[in-house]
């Protein structure tokens, strides 16, 4: 069965620890619904550094992923069929879906 990886871009915080309650158990809700499909379901992201090509650091990312979760599904079709359920998108971010590879050796 085909994986795929949601990338969590951007979306709004809280603006009130009751909210930020409510939106989190929405998520775990959503999350609990997917079952076995649910690979990685929950991966926040923090403390972004960049590497440069010229191996130079800086700190911060070049993009707004905040996170991601990676689900089996049948197909890309299916997988955006969850994306689309996912309660991130009601506080103002998007959803990538894309299939992970398998790559061998």
């Amino acid at each position: 069965m085909p994986r795929y990886f949601i990338t969590y871009l951007g979306g709004n915080q809280p603006s009130s620890p009751e909210e930020g309650k409510q939106h989190f158990a929405k998520y775990k809700a959503w999350l609990s619904s997917l079952g076995d499909a649910a690979v990685s379901p929950a991966n926040p992201l923090k403390d972004t550094s960049t590497v440069n090509p010229d191996g130079t650091v800086i700190s911060g990312g070049t993009t707004s992923i905040s996170g991601f979760t990676i689900i089996d599904a049948d197909s890309m079709e299916a997988a955006l069929l969850i994306a689309k359920a996912c309660p991130f998108l009601d506080i103002g971010g998007s959803l990538e879906v894309s299939e992970l590879m398998q790559m061998s050796g």
